[in-house]
């Protein structure tokens, strides 16, 4: 047991300290990107709509841990796609993060955007049409009437969408991403009699990452809710 801690204890936070870091870059550009694929899934214009309608629909059914391939051996062993600086030493390290960072983007924007859609469905579109009827462009609506509106009543579903983001950050280790699950992996191997300590710890540790996510949102949910 005092073998297992010696090991374990300090390598754990640094796991932990990357995947919060996996889950806090992958959230924001999740929410840039589903942003956008929101606004061209209600654009009036067909071609736009079409686009983010086969995107979601086509990431959001594949398989993550074959987007994270995808951009490991597809973007950057085939075609070349270079985040990190070949000079600096810890060029793999920063690399592999990065293009975990983006497969993560990739896949989790498709379920903003349709829990953003869910939100637009809850503007009555009479709001819509009074704002056509005065003037405003289709971006001054979306984003001054019902962007805001939506996202009030999206909050809960974005909040569940981040809570499942910061789980499957398990999924970067696929690529060597040195976050919490590959260390659990490393440390199974090395001490397997403590298979149930170790379980337990690392169960411990992501209720720890996402039990506050949950009761933050739920709180601004409540907060920030429609008064009716």
């Amino acid at each position: 047991m005092d073998a297992l801690w010696a090991d374990l204890l300090p390598k754990l936070l640094p796991a932990f300290w990357t995947t919060i870091k996996l889950t806090v870059y992958s959230a924001i550009g999740s929410l840039i990107l589903g942003t956008i694929l929101t606004a061209m899934r209600v654009s009036p214009v067909g071609i736009l709509r079409s686009i983010s309608a086969f995107y979601i629909n086509t990431v959001r059914n594949t398989p993550l841990t074959l987007v994270i391939l995808f951009c490991s051996f597809g973007l950057y062993q085939n075609l070349g796609l270079q985040l990190a600086s070949r000079d600096s030493s810890t060029f793999l390290m920063d690399q592999n993060f990065r293009l975990a960072v983006l497969g993560f983007i990739l896949y989790t924007s498709c379920f903003v955007a349709e829990s953003l859609r869910s939100g637009i469905n809850t503007v009555h579109f009479g709001q819509a049409e009074a704002a056509r009827s005065l003037g405003l462009s289709f971006g001054q609506t979306f984003t001054q009437i019902v962007f805001p509106q939506a996202w009030r009543a999206a909050l809960v579903p974005l909040g569940n969408t981040l809570i499942a983001l910061t789980k499957n950050t398990t999924i970067a280790s696929a690529i060597g991403v040195a976050e919490a699950s590959l260390l659990m992996k490393s440390t199974i191997e090395f001490h397997a009699s403590q298979l149930f300590i170790i379980f337990g710890v690392f169960a411990l540790g992501f209720v720890i990452l996402t039990l506050p996510m949950g009761l933050i949102v739920g709180r601004l949910a409540d907060r920030m809710a429609v008064k009716k």
